[in-house]
């Protein structure tokens, strides 16, 4: 399917291819503040509810995430633009959910959104009913998402896109699905950093939203991942850390994956081997925050 373009003035963008939430993000404070990390030679990331990434190119900047609703977009386009001095401005999201996506109104009316085709499906289907669960959690977070409105993407394509940044070329890919059927992909070649979403987290159970992919789905995405050899890893919900994240995500899931059919080999139920699981692997990762992966070896049993 060719790259859909509803905007003349995408030059720069080429088709380069083919044919529930985890309890740090349910409890993580929404508002982002405009600091901004380094976490390579392009690329700068703002820590919070998600991470937003800001890479830099010569000619223009790309933001990977919105944060939750319009006021958290214009506090990371502020943020922007204290970075660069680039008027053109490029803006893609890891998936559908609020955090990611639902500030987009708060960017410059010229801002550029692109985002992978699985995704937008998502998005047109699932993505209002989602700013309403969103709303329901919190007031704070019913102050963010009144009256946001989704637009249509500029640019919608369907496995692999390349974005010029002047210097900087970034490639944005769908590998499949994992978290989500539409978890996006960005790759900021000269650096080799990654942009994960929720794909790669560091010390994060995995999980699985809906009707996204299944546990073996995310293993064939990772192990696509794996290819490009990546240096820096900055997840969502996660810190930064280098690109030994990708292997252990798959590692994780794995390893989870084996004990998981093991028990039910033994006839032992979904729900009982997630209470047992979680045990199991909160002492086996004794490094990792929580360890509640009842969800996920909910997944596996389905699969």
């Amino acid at each position: 399917m060719p790259l859909r373009i509803k905007k003349p003035l995408l030059a720069l963008v080429v088709l380069a291819g083919l044919p529930f939430l985890n309890a740090s993000a349910q409890t993580a404070q929404p508002l982002l503040g405009e600091t901004a990390t380094k976490i390579s030679d392009h690329v700068w990331a703002i820590m919070g509810f998600p991470n937003v990434a800001i890479v830099i190119g010569e000619r223009a900047t790309l933001v990977v995430d919105t944060g939750l609703g319009p006021r958290n977009g214009a506090t990371v386009a502020r943020a922007a633009a204290k970075l660069s001095a680039n008027q053109k401005l490029f803006l893609t999201t890891t998936h559908f959910h609020p955090e990611h996506a639902a500030g987009e109104g708060g960017f410059p009316p010229n801002t550029i959104l692109i985002r992978n085709a699985v995704q937008q499906q998502e998005m047109e289907q699932h993505g209002k009913e989602m700013i309403e669960m969103f709303s329901s959690r919190s007031a704070q977070n019913k102050e963010l998402l009144t009256d946001v409105k989704l637009r249509s993407p500029d640019v919608v394509f369907d496995a692999d896109a390349k974005i010029d940044l002047g210097g900087v070329t970034v490639r944005l890919l769908w590998f499949g699905g994992a978290h989500t059927k539409g978890d996006e992909l960005t790759f900021v070649e000269p650096d080799g950093t990654l942009v994960s979403g929720d794909v790669v987290q560091n010390k994060v159970v995995p999980n699985i939203f809906g009707d996204g992919g299944t546990p073996s789905s995310w293993i064939a995405v990772l192990d696509k991942i794996s290819a490009l050899h990546a240096r820096y890893v900055l997840p969502d919900h996660s810190a930064p850390g280098d690109g030994s994240l990708v292997l252990k995500e798959r590692a994780f899931i794995d390893d989870l994956r084996t004990r998981a059919l093991a028990l039910k080999h033994q006839g032992v139920s979904a729900d009982d081997a997630g209470k047992q699981l979680s045990a199991e692997f909160q002492a086996k990762y004794s490094d990792w925050p929580s360890m509640n992966v009842a969800g996920f070896v909910r997944s596996i049993y389905a699969e």
